[in-house]
């Protein structure tokens, strides 16, 4: 007979409400069965102190190591017995084995990818509450929950009413908050530990009830999966939570789905019941894969969208049985049965986990994408690597490694665990984005826009840059994509006739494949529509600047055509932003400071005095410092700098470095007030002008190229400003 031992945290059998139907089911199916809790193992002896059912009691008995051990136990309250439980793995074999907490099943599952699209995107914030605005404002409506909660307890559906007015609901009470009175919530709540926050996605009920469903799915006696419930879980009436500890209640599937769906409703429970064991037989498989195991059982929580459209909420390790369908002895007789199938199948499940982990996991071609452009390199490779790895491992070269020798280190670094790459192609000189492509040739590439940075050294002539950038063209694979700038008039210079791919463009004036329209500027950045397969979608990102819309539109034009879905991109939009991009500090006394000191060029120029002008409520301070290689156009791009200057009425203009007083003349003779211009060539004294004049309200932008070392005058702004 198979000798079944059910490990547990607690030392009393009679206090685990589930022994006694494992003890009789055991019995009837002809197993043997007792009790244990880690502390009665004895290993030099082989024996455990455990406990059986006998004449309606439990007693002690010292019983042999089983053949099987049916992990029952609270894996957290297991944990501090953890040398014992691993030993017994050893020898032993387990029905079940721990698939993690939450997160951990949504990170195993986004590495998985087969199942990656169900999921929603799920971001951990531990102590930023400015990320959790970023978050709300990109989706309007999110979940915020513990991220070791249980039982529905401690979440939070907040959504925007109006600008600055939230609704925050938990349970059954809703209430209106204040800016400053979410901030606190949020704040408390992160004091205490870390939380997850998700898009607020939920099926609705005819009758305006949420619900969701349980997919319950175990292995039977021949190991295989089988569904052994799938039931509605109905939220009470002014509830968000269908949760049975939490007021919900539950209803049969069949006359549930007919109510709600009609004609529709086979097809969905079909639907369903697929889903359950697929997804159960790809989480085993990844178990297996990763850790050498095998699990048993899961509950799934999932919902349906107004689309129909599968999204997976929660997958849960040893699921309660369900409730109200007199179910239990089911639960319990797969879970006798499987255990009797465990113990005597050992070698064939170690042969089938052992194939699991030699299958073949070849990869087709991975997506390589290079970014190139006169400006936007680094923005448009940061937003897309950020929305890809929302799916996939993500290889993304580090800001401002652009050069040919940082393209070979990028070389020998991406590895057969990626499965998409994302670099920065920069360019000086002819010939250099060739060499990039002949070391890392891309199937996709992107050219944000053809510009006058580095014109100098091509003869102060922008068909020279086009040149050179239509080197990322032929060099990339003739079959793949191209993404192209159409609002970008010298974008028309570059060299596609011969190429045989695809090309796809952005815009935000024309009439281009991916255009963005009702673009504003929102508290934390820019907020846009576009259309993707005829649907209107919105998208927020947390950066200011038109011009990083069109960057953005870069990434959603690749992650579209590589079937990530607009959820996904949302999501990926979120993203780390490159240092000193326009990144903006609050100060003390409501003084506002716009850093972006890495590069300069006339577009980049006008790009953050746009910034400047849209971000500034009270005075506006332009400090632009100057800007090199524009040969022998910099006279003329500086003064069409200062015309821009004072049509975007700034209130005060200051310019550091040789000849940049150019662009203040040409702002006078423009009709800029002459006694709110400034000059400077030496750094301390443009400092000490501004600690001087720099008062309450202003908003200060210092604009520059690293090389010039503007940076010296943000940090300088801050400690004055602290």
């Amino acid at each position: 007979m198979t000798l079944i031992g059910m490990l547990h945290h607690r030392k009393d059998p009679s206090k685990v409400r589930k022994t006694y139907a494992f003890a009789a089911v055991a019995k009837a199916e002809g197993a043997d069965f007792f009790y244990f809790s880690p502390s009665k193992v004895n290993f030099s002896k082989k024996s455990i102190k455990g406990k059986v059912f006998e004449n309606g009691s439990w007693v002690d008995r010292n019983m042999p190591f089983p053949d099987v051990i049916y992990n029952a136990g609270d894996p957290n309250k297991l944990a501090k017995s953890e040398k014992v439980i691993q030993k017994l793995k050893k020898i032993i074999p387990f029905t079940t084995n721990s698939i993690g907490n939450k997160w951990s099943v949504y990170e195993r599952l986004t590495r998985g990818k087969e199942f990656s699209h169900y999921l929603i995107p799920s971001e951990k914030i531990s102590n930023d509450s400015g990320e959790f605005f970023r978050f709300l404002h990109a989706f309007e409506k999110i979940v915020f929950k513990p991220y070791d909660g249980r039982k529905g307890k401690g979440i939070y559906f907040i959504s925007v009413k109006k600008k600055d007015e939230f609704l925050v609901m938990q349970d059954s009470n809703s209430s209106s908050y204040s800016m400053n009175q979410l901030k606190d919530l949020i704040e408390e709540k992160l004091s205490t530990g870390t939380y997850i926050m998700q898009p607020y996605i939920t099926s609705i009920t005819k009758s305006g009830q949420v619900y969701d469903f349980r997919l319950h799915v175990q292995k039977n006696g021949e190991g295989e999966w089988v569904i052994t419930a799938i039931y509605p879980r109905i939220a009470p009436k002014g509830s968000i939570i269908p949760n049975i500890n939490n007021g919900g209640f539950t209803n049969y599937l069949e006359p549930f789905l007919k109510q709600e769906f009609k004609e529709e409703a086979m097809n969905i429970k079909g639907t369903l019941e697929h889903f359950s064991l697929t997804l159960a037989q790809h989480l085993d498989d990844l178990q297996m894969q990763l850790y050498g195991e095998v699990i048993d059982e899961m509950g799934i929580d999932i919902g349906l969208d107004e689309n129909k459209k599968i999204w997976i909420y929660e997958v849960n390790w040893l699921p309660g049985c369900p409730p109200t369908f007199y179910l239990e002895l089911d639960v319990v007789i797969n879970s006798i049965r499987y255990a009797m199938y465990l113990a005597k199948k050992q070698e064939a499940i170690k042969a089938k986990i052992q194939k699991v982990k030699r299958k073949n996991t070849a990869k087709g071609e991975i997506p390589i994408i290079a970014v190139t452009g006169s400006a936007g390199k680094t923005t448009t490779k940061a937003f897309l690597a950020s929305i890809l790895s929302k799916k996939w491992n993500t290889f993304e070269s580090k800001d401002y490694w652009n050069t040919a020798q940082h393209t070979e280190i990028h070389a020998s670094e991406i590895n057969k665990s990626h499965e998409a790459a994302v670099l920065e192609y920069g360019m000086a000189s002819p010939g250099t984005i060739t060499k990039h492509c002949s070391i890392i040739k891309p199937n996709i590439s992107i050219v944000t826009n053809v510009g006058l940075a580095h014109v100098g050294y091509f003869n102060n002539d922008i068909r020279g840059i086009a040149k050179a950038k239509s080197e990322l063209i032929h060099g990339m694979d003739q079959d793949g994509l191209l993404i192209l700038n159409k609002d970008d008039r010298n974008s028309l210079l570059l060299e596609t006739d011969k190429f045989r791919g695809k090309i796809m463009k952005i815009g935000i004036t024309s009439d281009a494949d991916y255009k963005a329209f009702d673009v504003e500027y929102s508290e934390s950045g820019m907020s846009f529509k576009t259309m993707l397969h005829g649907r209107e979608e919105k998208f927020f990102i947390p950066i200011f600047g038109e011009h990083h819309v069109y960057n953005a539109l870069n990434a959603i034009a690749v992650a579209d055509h590589l079937g990530l879905t607009p959820i996904e991109i949302r999501a990926g939009l979120l993203f780390r932003k490159p240092p000193r991009r326009l990144t903006v500090y609050n100060q003390k006394n409501n003084i506002t400071l716009i850093d972006d000191t890495v590069h300069s060029h006339p577009e980049g120029v006008r790009a953050a005095i746009d910034v400047l002008a849209n971000v500034g409520k009270y005075r506006k301070i332009a400090v632009i410092g100057e800007i090199r290689a524009l040969g022998n156009l910099r006279e003329a791009e500086y003064r069409k700098i200062g015309e821009y200057v004072c049509d975007k009425k700034i209130d005060l203009f200051i310019t550091y470095g040789d000849q940049t007083e150019t662009m203040g003349d040409q702002a006078k003779i423009k009709g800029f007030p002459a006694k709110n211009v400034f000059h400077f060539d030496d750094r301390n004294q443009l400092h000490e002008f501004l600690k001087k004049i720099m008062t309450k309200n202003d908003t200060i932008l210092v604009k520059g190229a690293s090389r010039a070392n503007m940076y010296e005058t943000i940090k300088f702004l801050k400690k004055t400003s602290k």
